[in-house]
């Protein structure tokens, strides 16, 4: 009831407000406002109460007050009527008023009421419409993520569905849809991850297909810097001492710029790698994705690797594509560590690179028995140096690469040394064994320039046609040894890493060669029984230790790293200067077997019972032979050798002849016998004599003084030691004493 109470004391306070107004303004002022309030709050009745109480209040104190005053009373009941005639007309007006005020009230309570409903209804459409558009965002970004994944833009795609997961869907957490495009967000990501995966597959296939060619394009690149360096080396001598891929090289070629990954015959474009490794570095995939990218290329690097190459074919092609393919994939490999450092350490490249490296090697040795041309195995290592030198320039390590080509050298040397034994065995078995003839001035030339030899006479000197010393094999040996040489030497053009082991095996090789093929062939040949083949043997083997002596110095000049005071001795040298020994031993055998035959053919009667008026035929006849070998099968030997067996075939004779008499056959020799062995003796000094030579009739002295013993009158000289010393002292004591007995 305290509300009531409070309401009522409301109305009358409004009541009284509106009766004590001072004016009609002021009385309107108040009365409008307390009807509009009394009829928006039901209280219109309780209002004219108030009046009518406040009226009839008043009218007891104007009884009050007539009563004591009644004219003053009736003034008043007059003023009274009038105003209640007033306040009647008052109220007539105030409850038109007050019906007009609660018809208003209603229209305007309907449209305040309308006016809150249609504001809830805008607010409401409001809200609707910001979902709706913040759910058409939604949309249209999910939308715009399939149209970038579909136009393979996947980062954009990537940021897009970031943004649309970490901006767009918090704004509509309320509605189902962020629902459901929350549960597509892995499997969007998911789409990006294996479109990028597909596009980097198809790379790589790209790639795969192109590491041949890439690989052809680094090798001619390569040869290109080849020739540059040499051109500039013969320009600039100071620059041959520099290798290729130097630094001083590297300077010098700075100038020529050549992207092997991009120019006008091959680009290799790293975007979708570049793609994918900032696709699953934004999906906290790197990890698995440098895993499964690693073993993509370890399976790739499977596949170009072939299972067996041949090394006969007449272009080394198979060779070749083995080579181009492992560059092409290794310079791949290189680049993309360059580019991508996260994706692939130098470790992971280093161990595909000695994978690869040590299955080409085993491909290559495998292969190696097909080769027995050492013109192919040259050209087989001129594409793996190649090869190693364009890796080399990518900063590969080729170390195994290098020492692979001491196996092919050693098969090198082997061929050449089998090819060479051929050839010298040949040369040597097809070999006339006699002087030279030369016929033209050009062949003159060719001959002296090929060989090692120091004619005596000036060219103009000679006379065409001529005869050299040696025989024909010579030249075609020295021929054969400067290809053998050269040939040796040219494995290590380009990129050889131990020319040590060249030199070393060069002169190991030359000298089985000169010792065991050209040598001993020429000791063998000497057992034949011809003396003019056994000469020439003899002159080649001269000339032949004058090669090698040539041979040494040639070897020494050719030495990659040559000191001061480098000497090298060939066992070739010793092993001619030693054969040169044997083969004089065999001419003096037969020489002295002729000259055994002909001293066999003398027939002396020691008992003759007339002296002897002409020499033997023996002795002329071995005069003649002696004359006769020294100027025709002789006549090219030096002099001194020449002398040399003179020398060696006088002292034989002499012993053989001195043999004669002392035969136990001959019991006894008469003065007659002995004119017929002194004639002989006579006639064979005569013919030393002729030779002009006073060391020759030294190898006399002993027959000289044994046939003057012979002839002595008094015999008893010889026991006497002073005058034996002085008149026999070249006679054997022993031969003289049997001599005088007979």
């Amino acid at each position: 009831m305290p509300v009531a109470i409070d309401q009522r004391n409301d109305t009358d306070a409004a009541a009284q407000q509106i009766v004590l107004s001072s004016s009609d303004n002021e009385y309107f002022d108040q009365i409008i406002p307390a009807i509009k309030d009394a009829g928006i709050s039901g209280k219109g009745q309780q209002l004219l109460q108030s009046l009518a109480q406040y009226t009839t209040g008043r009218e007891a104190e104007i009884e009050g007050i007539c009563s004591t005053n009644h004219q003053g009373f009736i003034s008043s009941v007059n003023q009274l009527l009038k105003a209640r005639e007033r306040g009647v007309a008052l109220t007539a007006e105030i409850l038109g008023l007050n019906l007009s005020i609660q018809h208003s009230t209603e229209t305007l309570a309907q449209q305040k009421k309308a006016l809150v409903e249609s504001r809830g209804v805008r607010h409401n459409i409001n809200e609707a419409n910001q979902a709706l558009q913040d759910c058409l965002e939604v949309l249209r970004l999910a939308n715009q993520v399939h149209e970038l994944l579909a136009k393979k833009n996947y980062y954009s795609a990537l940021r897009a569905l970031d943004e649309l997961q970490s901006v767009h869907l918090q704004k509509i957490t309320q509605y189902k849809i962020a629902e459901m495009i929350q549960k597509s967000v892995p499997l969007t990501k998911k789409l990006i991850a294996d479109a990028v995966m597909d596009d980097l597959s198809t790379w790589l296939f790209r790639i795969r297909e192109t590491s041949q060619f890439l690989g052809e394009v680094a090798f001619y690149h390569l040869e290109q810097r080849r020739t540059r360096h040499k051109d500039r080396a013969g320009t600039i001598p100071s620059l041959g001492n520099f290798k290729l891929n130097s630094a001083v090289e590297s300077v010098a070629d700075e100038n020529e710029e050549f992207d092997i990954l991009d120019n006008d015959d091959v680009q290799v474009d790293f975007t979708p790698l570049f793609e994918c490794v900032h696709i699953h570095d934004a999906l906290g995939q790197a990890e698995k994705f440098k895993a499964e990218y690693a073993a993509t290329r370890r399976q790739q690097k499977d596949l170009l690797m072939s299972t067996s190459i041949t090394l006969i074919d007449p272009d080394g092609a198979s060779l070749s594509e083995l080579l181009e393919n492992i560059a092409g994939f290794s310079i791949v490999e290189k680049a993309t560590m360059k580019k991508a450092p996260n994706l692939r350490s130098l470790a992971d490249i280093d161990e595909l690179w000695d994978s690869m490296c040590q299955t080409a090697i085993a491909l290559v040795s495998n292969a190696l028995y097909e080769v027995t041309n050492a013109e192919l195995l040259l050209k087989i290592k001129g594409i793996i140096a190649l090869f190693i030198q364009t890796m080399s320039s990518w900063g590969y390590p080729v170390v195994s690469l290098d020492n692979f080509l001491l196996t092919l050298f050693e098969k090198y040397a082997e061929l050449l040394k089998r090819r060479f034994s051929d050839d010298f065995q040949e040369i040597v078995s097809t070999d006339d064994y006699m002087p030279m003839p030369i016929h033209k001035p050009d062949e003159y030339d060719k001959v002296v320039n090929v060989s090692w030899y120091t004619p005596e006479k000036a060219r103009e000197e000679l006379r065409f046609p001529c005869v050299l010393p040696f025989s024909q094999m010579y030249p075609l040996c020295c021929i054969d040894i400067r290809n053998f040489l050269n040939q040796f030497y040219f494995f290590s053009d380009d990129h050889f890493q131990h020319p040590k082991i060249i030199d070393d095996t060069l002169k190991a090789s030359l000298d089985e060669l000169l010792c065991e093929k050209v040598c001993q062939s020429l000791v063998d040949r000497l057992s034949t029984q011809y003396l003019g083949q056994i000469v020439q043997i003899l002159i080649n083997l001269e000339h032949f230790e004058i090669a090698c002596e040539e041979l040494e110095q040639l070897l020494v000049a050719a030495r990659s790293n040559v000191s001061t005071g480098d000497t090298i001795t060939l066992r070739a040298t010793e092993e001619f200067r030693g054969s040169k020994k044997t083969a004089e031993k065999r001419i003096f055998e037969l020489v002295n077997s002729k000259i055994d035959d002909l001293i066999g053919t003398a027939e002396y009667d020691w008992t003759a019972s007339t002296p002897e008026t002409e020499p033997s035929n023996y002795i002329q006849t071995l005069t003649r032979y002696l004359s006769n070998i020294m100027n025709t099968v002789l006549l090219g030997l030096p002099t001194e050798i020449k002398e040399l067996i003179y020398f060696d075939a006088l002292s034989h004779a002499t012993t053989m002849i001195l043999s004669l008499p002392l035969s136990p056959e001959v019991r006894s020799i008469n003065p007659y016998g002995v004119v017929a062995l002194a004639k002989d003796v006579q006639y064979l000094t005569e013919f030393v004599d002729t030779l002009g030579n006073p060391i020759l009739k030294e190898n006399l002295d002993e027959l000289q003084q044994t046939v003057l013993l012979m002839q002595a009158e008094n015999s008893d000289e010889f026991y006497d030691v002073a005058t034996r010393n002085k008149k026999y002292g070249r006679v054997d004591a022993m031969n003289g004493l049997v001599l005088l007995e007979k």
